[in-house]
């Protein structure tokens, strides 16, 4: 069994990781933790395996609002720098399908995680900056790195009924977990990086779902 520390556990995906993971979990989130606060941060590393950083500012942050928060880089920043002083193997961060546009007729599909992105809002230019920090820490530092493009992912745990595009990129719960589990079971992460869509099998998917993990989503919309 790992143990798994769980930034910004009190969302939407950290309750579900937090109550579905086959693993030893801490709980990292507002207001009694935060990751700007990397002393905090760096002591609540220790002794951990896996850092799942899904801790993210979306009050002017998000792929509707057209805003960008550079704290949200920040902190990621300093997930990465806390697992390596710390000795923590692995992080396992919350990027997001906005990193690459899936929508209109000139997506090439199926959208290959690893081709040059083309954001489509700040805020998914945003995730691409923090997979671009973590190649460069897997790369010149030898932390391993997994970069989870998620997809909708909601606490009622269902399929929206519409609009199209937001069924294409639905996340069961099930499936949720299990990639995360996948992720951190792994005996290792190829050359030190991956990024993966964290999307369930649905009808008319984009996205390439394939993946060095073994993982296969169960769901669909």
């Amino acid at each position: 069994m790992k143990k798994v520390l769980i930034t910004g556990s009190g969302g939407v995906i950290g309750s579900v990781l937090t109550e579905g993971l086959p693993h030893d979990t801490t709980d990292f989130d507002l207001p009694e933790s935060n990751v700007l606060d990397f002393p905090h941060l760096l002591e609540k590393a220790r002794g951990h395996d896996v850092i799942v950083h899904l801790a993210w500012n979306k009050k002017k942050d998000d792929w509707l609002t057209e805003g960008l928060d550079t704290e949200n880089i920040q902190g990621n920043f300093n997930v990465y720098e806390a697992a390596q002083q710390a000795g923590v193997k692995r992080v396992i961060i919350a990027s997001s399908v906005h990193a690459d546009d899936f929508v209109g007729p000139n997506v090439a599909a199926p959208l290959d995680p690893y081709a040059l992105p083309t954001p489509d809002s700040p805020y998914g230019a945003s995730k691409c900056m923090i997979e671009a920090l973590g190649r460069y820490y897997a790369h010149g530092k030898g932390l391993e790195v997994v970069c989870i493009r998620f997809g909708g992912i909601n606490r009622d745990d269902k399929a929206p009924d519409s609009p199209q595009s937001e069924r294409q990129v639905w996340l069961s719960q099930r499936d949720c977990v299990s990639l995360v589990t996948a992720c951190i079971q792994a005996e290792s992460v190829p050359n030190g990086y991956a990024i993966v869509y964290g999307i369930s099998d649905n009808q008319d998917k984009v996205h390439n779902l394939t993946n060095p993990f073994g993982w296969h989503p169960q769901d669909k919309a």
